[in-house]
């Protein structure tokens, strides 16, 4: 699927107001996508709320999932690890997933969050998908169960 497609099967498949996320790259094995963060996103202590960040993290391991097996909405979420490293400034907060595994019932999914900066994402012509390790905030690994009859979602 392209960004295109993605971004309108995100948006199409939850009720209620838009959920901010934006898809911004995709190729065969990756996705990038991005939170514009605002107030609504923060706790006390001046950071992006840990919810916010495995929010962001579960949906772009769904969308790069989704990417290669067609927009199949019922593909569900088995397991989220996530690991905090250091406190996200109130800025945007990128997502990097990488699909580990795609199986007949289950994939892997890396995703890398980042704090967006001057530098990431990279300028057009580098690689979309890597960030510097000093924008790292937190990193997950996601597991998706995807339903056996694809054609039922």
């Amino acid at each position: 699927m392209t960004v295109d497609e993605l971004q309108a099967f995100l948006d199409g498949a939850f009720p209620g107001p838009r959920n901010g996320f934006i898809v911004e790259a995709c190729d065969d094995h990756h996705i990038r996508m991005r939170l514009p963060v605002d107030v609504t996103h923060s706790r006390p202590g001046g950071t992006v709320s840990g919810p916010t960040l495995m929010g962001l993290a579960d949906c772009a391991a769904w969308l790069v999932v989704v990417a290669q097996i067609g927009p199949v909405a019922l593909s569900v979420t088995t397991s989220l690890h996530i690991d905090f490293f250091r406190k996200p400034a109130i800025v945007d907060v990128v997502a990097v997933g990488t699909l580990l595994k795609l199986g007949s019932r289950l994939a892997v999914v890396d995703v890398e969050l980042c704090s967006a900066s001057a530098t990431f994402p990279p300028a057009e012509g580098a690689d979309a998908f890597s960030a510097p390790l000093d924008s790292l905030v937190a990193k997950a690994q996601v597991t998706y169960s995807i339903p056996p009859d694809r054609s039922a979602s």
